[in-house]
């Protein structure tokens, strides 16, 4: 063991039923350095750091801390080494403080065992100040933008004093702003001494960000290299075990009527303050429209207002011609509306049911799903067996509960449902978000098919990149509004990124 190794995992392997999940993998982290995990979803990547964080015992290896074996039975015994993680989807009270979160099960206390608050918030303030963390001891957590929530979990670590920490799947809910300003805590983390390995699909962060990569493809380690020996291409090979298309090939659209009309639409959050404001906007068939703005500009809104799922205070929305304003989500989808949700946990999924419950569960009361009253069971695994192989779910079986799948998998099931029924619509709404490179490369690709069919697309993600590539218009919403609708041929990246910031059509484009 090299003298500044801090961690080491020798021949890490985990077998669950029917999945081999880790093969006999070997991964170093050194003090001082952010050392990213790379590879498809389901490749092994968060088994592995449970298996560190003591969430799960390996079938077989070892581990390794500062030179000395280690074992780790539970997220105690990983936090009493010096080990924290920070999961992909936050364990936080929403109703509690900042203090009372990071204070839990770490309590502070004075004379008769009272809850010495101040003495906890005392050593955050400290930690904020020390790391950049910027975060209220007194604030809600509920009310916490999710950036900020993150920083909380961070704290929650710091406060334990862990020297290595592991970041799941990080950026997987941020914007890409909240995003930067991680990134940036990141690095003064590991200027401080802390070592940290992070999880990810994303290429561009593990270039930018990281001082060394190891990738894992289906449970095993296939290389590990450094940003400046490495390039997109070269990583997203390793990754899939292929060569990957990063751009998606499209010829021109040919456009057709009218599917989806917004007339001067006005839709309020859950604070009553207008989120979408006086908005008109047309899709037409074999199009793709892509929203892009800043997370928080009134998309989400948007998307739940023409899906049914949040009221229209003044406007109209029609659906080939006809009505759909305020009308429940079934009565738009049985329409021929496809929705793939911004949150896949909450309007996505139903986490306890199975996957072949949740790959059936906007048609299961329709042939052939059922007939009368009695669903076709058969019917309903075949289903499940061909989209779970043709979307490459990985899943132990179809039986397995869509809460129990990683996240990326979990959005695979969705897109899978949704792009398979016969439609006229489809709302995407940030549709390769926690997904990996393959992922992506298959998804963009469907969609295209979708609108090369004849089917009118709308699309909303925080993903600059993939706005311009697939995108054939581009609406840019900044405040509520439309401030510029534009051919995505007639401008440049920058050019949409300053629109989404707020500047003004003829200005950016004459600057």
């Amino acid at each position: 063991m090299e003298e500044n190794t801090v961690l080491e995992l020798k021949g890490i392997t985990k077998r669950f039923p029917g999945v081999l999940a880790n093969d006999h993998i070997d991964l170093t982290l050194k003090q001082g350095e952010i050392h990213a995990l790379l590879g498809e979803n389901g490749a092994g990547k968060s088994t592995l750091m449970n298996i560190l964080y003591g969430l799960y015992q390996p079938t077989e290896g070892e581990i390794f801390v500062n030179g000395r074996k280690t074992t780790v039975h539970s997220p105690s015994d990983a936090i009493s080494a010096g080990i924290g993680m920070v999961h992909q989807h936050f364990m936080l009270i929403p109703v509690f403080t900042v203090t009372e979160n990071v204070m839990l099960g770490e309590e502070e206390t004075r004379g008769g065992g009272v809850l010495d608050r101040r003495a906890a918030a005392q050593k955050i303030n400290s930690l904020s100040k020390k790391f950049g963390l910027s975060v209220d001891p007194n604030a809600m957590v509920g009310s916490l933008p999710v950036g900020v929530q993150q920083r909380v979990e961070i704290i929650k670590l710091l406060y334990r004093d862990a020297n290595i920490l592991i970041f799941d799947e990080p950026t997987a809910v941020l914007t890409p702003q909240e995003a930067d300003a991680l990134f940036e805590i990141m690095g003064s983390l590991v200027k401080q001494g802390k070592s940290i390995i992070f999880i990810t699909h994303k290429l561009r962060e593990v270039l930018e960000f990281a001082d060394r990569i190891t990738v894992i493809r289906r449970g095993k380690v296939v290389g590990s290299t450094t940003p400046d020996q490495a390039t997109p291409s070269s990583l997203a090979e390793m990754m899939v075990g292929r060569a990957v298309h990063l751009m998606t090939d499209r010829e021109p659209p040919k456009v057709g009527e009218t599917v989806l009309n917004l007339e001067s639409i006005v839709v309020v959050d859950d604070q009553e303050a207008t989120a979408v404001n006086q908005l008109s906007l047309e899709v037409k068939a074999g199009e793709i429209v892509g929203i892009a703005g800043i997370q928080g500009n009134g998309q989400t809104e948007l998307v739940e207002a023409i899906t049914g799922l949040r009221d229209t205070k003044s406007g109209k929305i029609s659906l080939l011609g006809k009505d759909i304003t305020n009308k429940p989500p079934r009565t738009i989808t049985e329409m021929g509306t496809a929705h793939i949700p911004e949150d896949r946990q909450r309007d996505g999924l139903v986490l306890s049911f199975p996957i072949v419950d949740n790959l059936a569960i906007q048609s299961y009361y329709q042939e052939p799903f059922s007939k009368g009253a009695t669903m076709q069971e058969a019917f309903l695994r075949e289903n499940a067996d061909t989209l779970v192989d043709d979307f490459d779910v990985r899943t132990p079986n179809i039986d397995t509960a869509a809460g129990a799948l990683s996240g990326g998998n979990q959005q695979k099931v969705i897109v899978a449902r949704e792009f398979t029924r016969d439609i006229s619509l489809l709302v995407a709404s940030q549709p390769t978000r926690g997904l990996d490179v393959g992922s992506i490369e298959y998804i963009h690709e469907q969609v295209v098919k979708k609108r090369d069919g004849g089917t009118a697309v709308l699309l909303v993600s925080t993903e600059l990149d993939e706005i311009m590539n697939l995108s054939d218009r581009i609406a840019v919403m900044y405040d509520g509004e439309l401030v510029a609708i534009v051919n995505a041929n007639d401008v440049t990246k920058e050019q949409v990124g300053l629109l989404m910031a707020g500047g003004e059509l003829d200005t950016v484009l004459k600057g």
